[in-house]
């Protein structure tokens, strides 16, 4: 009796084994961020799609292919031509991630590594075509509107794989080796032209300094004349005087002077 009681306890535990080893296998986990698409042997990838949690499918029959829908980076460089047939390099980030919609279609057409077949083709197909519109001046000079440009064809252009782009922006742009030694040669031609414009000014107006200069002297001397003319030679008599005391004093001031030589003209024989 015992042996039979062991043999049916054993039996019934090894059948809950089995049973709890069979739900353990046709149970899967979608995680956070993530989404699920099941791929059935005999229907083929259902149109559901599995959102985040535990749940149950067929094993063998059944299979969930993984997806992540959150918004993930990319990095695109390409190069192209501009309107003037300029070299450009240019390279795009973009930020996508798919519609949880079209999940099936996307694992049906492109498959889980969609990004690759997809991003790739449409960046390099939309920035040729909106470059080639722009010269390379217009590039630089309104990359804004070439940016929303851009954003607008590439956003349409994506929306037709089910692929979502969060944010493109242009990270990097630069010309060929030849059309930047032009910029710099035009750079350093219109510095020169501006150092050439300022050295003529500045010559200009010391023409017109010195003519105002010499006005005022010619007007100078003719007030003088004027005056000398009305009131005679007394006020340059006055200021000799007035020089020859201030030499006077400061000779009598010096160590090396003891006395003034008599009658000796101390203005160096100035007309009297």
């Amino acid at each position: 009796m015992a042996a039979n009681l062991f043999n049916r306890i054993g039996q019934v535990g090894l059948g809950v084994a089995l049973v709890g080893g069979v739900v353990n296998s046709a149970l899967y986990n979608v995680d956070g961020g993530y989404r699920a698409v099941i791929f059935d042997r005999f229907a083929g990838v259902k149109n559901t799609v599995v959102g985040e949690g535990t749940h149950f499918f067929i094993p063998w029959v059944q299979r969930p292919i993984m997806f992540d829908i959150r918004s993930r980076p990319r990095n695109v460089p390409v190069i192209t031509g501009s309107k003037d047939l300029q070299n450009v390099n240019i390279t795009l980030r973009i930020l996508f991630r798919p519609i949880p919609e079209s999940l099936p279609k996307i694992y049906t057409v492109l498959g889980v590594d969609y990004e690759e077949r997809v991003l790739p083709s449409i960046t390099t197909e939309v920035l040729k075509a909106v470059v080639a519109q722009f010269d390379a001046g217009e590039l630089i000079t309104q990359r804004e509107m070439v940016s929303q440009k851009v954003n607008e064809d590439l956003t349409e252009r994506a929306a037709q794989f089910g692929v979502i782009l969060d944010d493109i922006s242009i990270t990097h742009l630069t010309f060929g080796k030849e059309f930047t030694q032009a910029v710099e040669l035009k750079q350093v031609a219109q510095q020169d032209a501006e150092k050439a414009r300022f050295l003529v000014e500045k010559a200009e107006q010391q023409k017109k300094a010195a003519v105002i200069s010499a006005e005022g002297d010619a007007q100078a001397a003719l007030l003088l004349a004027k005056a000398f003319g009305e009131a005679g030679d007394g006020l340059v008599e006055l200021r000799r005087i007035e020089a020859a005391e201030d030499i006077a004093y400061q000779l009598s001031r010096s160590r090396q002077v003891s006395y003034l030589p008599v009658g000796q003209n101390v203005l160096l024989n100035l007309p009297q």
